[in-house]
């Protein structure tokens, strides 16, 4: 039986009042359950509360989708960043999708993603990263939304 890959993660650094976590995790679907059981395990370790682990899983699991269904990439890297005003999750892929945008999407079930990230976040948008066509997607949480770490 074939073995899961580990994510390769940083050590999840504090700095200047900034906390940081960060794992990547090939753009497969299945990394999508992953990505979302590390990012609730950090912010459990960060002390934040149950509501707020909840919003940002579901950011998460809604970003890292995005990544794996619509680009060419074979991984993908997560990163969450705490400072005194918000939580921030970027996903960076390796390209290959013309940009985030949110559709209409009517009674689809798919599609949807982003307008539920719009209706979760304070923020969000996309940057390329200056490799080809590589972008990270990010999103941001006020600390009063939810209880704050």
């Amino acid at each position: 039986m074939a073995q899961r890959p580990e994510p390769r993660t940083d050590a999840g650094t504090r700095t200047d009042g900034v906390r940081r976590f960060a794992f990547e995790l090939p753009a497969l679907t299945g990394s999508v359950a992953r990505a979302r059981r590390l990012a609730e395990e950090r912010l459990i370790l960060w002390g934040c509360g149950p509501d707020i682990r909840d919003t940002v899983a579901l950011v998460v699991s809604e970003l890292v989708t995005n990544a794996v269904v619509h680009t060419a990439s074979g991984r993908v890297v997560c990163e969450l960043r705490e400072d005194q005003d918000t939580l921030r999750i970027a996903v960076r892929d390796e390209g290959g999708a013309a940009g985030p945008r949110m559709r209409d999407c009517g009674e689809e079930e798919r599609g949807r993603g982003l307008l539920i990230v719009d209706a979760l976040c304070t923020a969000w948008g996309a940057d390329r990263t200056g490799h080809g066509t590589a972008q990270i997607v990010w999103a941001e949480l006020a600390h009063g939304m939810g209880e704050p770490c």
